[in-house]
């Protein structure tokens, strides 16, 4: 008997009726033949009502009260789940992450999962039932409630799929799949079959919102198959998978993907002398700022610039951070600016095709695009540029590596 864990969003469970629809889908995969556990986001956009209820009592809510009242989003949608199964005259029982043996760090509002205990789950699987988990939550060592951060449930569902050993993780949104680019862009943009976890994780990494960062990284890191699809239909969607010969052999580029939520921060004269990366990139870490690009300027007159992005919820932190490290060592200046925007093609086959990254470079030339910063690695080639630049760059760069046009994805996945 195979153990499927899905996992269904904000949107598939908005009301009651969409609700009820998830219930029978849920029914439908146990009267397969499968042990079932469904994890599920808060209903529609609770969480942000919630976040924003929090704002009406007060402008700076203490970090362990907000994940106490954002967790309680979840065990609404879980409740309402089992409940729907129950009339459908099926065995289930609903519980939050901290119920289920989900282990976190001691850190509010954006914790990373530790470990999960699937004894519970694996009894209560035994025993015949649907289990409902609330997504985006789980618990400390010493029983504090904690947050996964957006996106959360994404990861607490392939978590879950590794601990339990499980067959496929399904995650069901309200597209088809994973497309070659944002289908709202880019109209002709094509869904994939198959893309590889490396490829994925850059994807999800660069703006594309189908699946969190971080659940992809546990599908890769324990090899959980992760099949994303659509909850309205029951179309096939993207699998998400370890490569293999045939999917190398087929793609230059697999997607096109852009971010507005980047903010540059300069630092200028900086003293180029050992320890000064070390001091600021530390502070950075101590406030849990991610840091993205970083580019350090030639060396003139024993001194040099160094310039890096952040998300912009991160910008105003960041800021504060860098002014105390311009004082301590002796920088001229600071700037920033969040004004712009990450534009990024992805595809295992740049690793043996040259001219990729000249090929983009050319396009945006073509249309006009300055291109502020730029990164790579193997499969990736990222591009900040201004904000109102982005959807223009990344139509023109879908069409370029020729991902649009009425031809099917080809049987690998990839478009033709």
């Amino acid at each position: 008997m195979a153990i499927v864990v899905q996992k269904f969003g904000g949107s598939s469970v908005a009301n009651a009726e969409r609700i009820k629809r998830v219930a029978r889908r849920v029914v439908e995969t146990q009267q397969a033949g499968n042990q079932v556990v469904v994890i599920v986001s808060a209903m529609g956009d609770s969480t942000d009502d919630l976040i924003d209820l929090a704002k009406e009592i007060t402008d700076k809510p203490k970090a362990r009260e907000m994940d106490m009242l954002l967790a309680t989003g979840e065990q609404v949608s879980i409740a309402l789940l089992a409940m729907a199964i129950d009339k459908l005259g099926y065995p289930v029982l609903s519980l939050t992450g901290p119920q289920v043996g989900i282990l976190t760090e001691h850190v509010h509002g954006k914790a990373k999962i530790l470990d999960v205990n699937p004894e519970r789950l694996q009894q209560e699987l035994d025993n015949g039932n649907i289990i409902i988990v609330a997504g985006f939550q789980g618990a400390t060592e010493d029983g504090e409630i904690t947050t996964l951060g957006r996106g959360g449930s994404d990861t607490t569902a392939v978590a879950i799929a590794a601990a339990l050993k499980a067959d496929v993780c399904e995650i069901f949104t309200d597209v088809d799949g994973v497309y070659t680019a944002d289908p709202r862009i880019v109209p002709k943009a094509h869904k994939l079959q198959r893309i590889t976890y490396d490829e994925m994780l850059e994807l999800a990494s660069l703006g594309a919102q189908v699946l969190h960062p971080r659940s992809v990284e546990l599908g890769k890191e324990y090899g959980v198959p992760i099949h994303v699809r659509s909850s309205f239909n029951h179309n096939p969607g993207t699998l998400v998978q370890e490569a293999v010969d045939s999917m190398e052999k087929e793609l230059m580029v697999s997607g096109v993907a852009y971010d507005l939520n980047v903010a540059k921060i300069g630092l200028f004269d900086v003293p180029d002398k050992p320890g000064v990366a070390k001091m600021l990139f530390k502070a950075l870490a101590e406030k849990r700022i991610n840091v993205d690009m970083i580019i350090q300027s030639a060396m003139r007159n024993d001194r040099n610039d160094i310039a890096f992005t952040v998300v912009k919820d991160d910008l105003d932190t960041a800021v504060a951070v860098v002014e105390a490290v311009k004082e301590a060592i002796g920088a001229g200046g600071l700037s920033y600016d969040a004004n712009l925007a990450k534009v990024s093609i992805v595809g295992a086959g740049m690793v043996s095709r040259p001219g990729v990254a000249a090929m983009m470079f050319e396009t945006m030339a073509e249309e006009g695009i300055n291109i502020e910063m730029i990164a790579t690695s193997e499969i990736k080639v990222s591009c900040v540029v201004r904000a109102d630049d982005a959807k223009r760059a990344v139509q023109a760069i879908h069409k370029s590596f020729e991902l649009e046009g009425d031809a099917p994805v080809n049987s690998e996945g990839f478009a033709s």
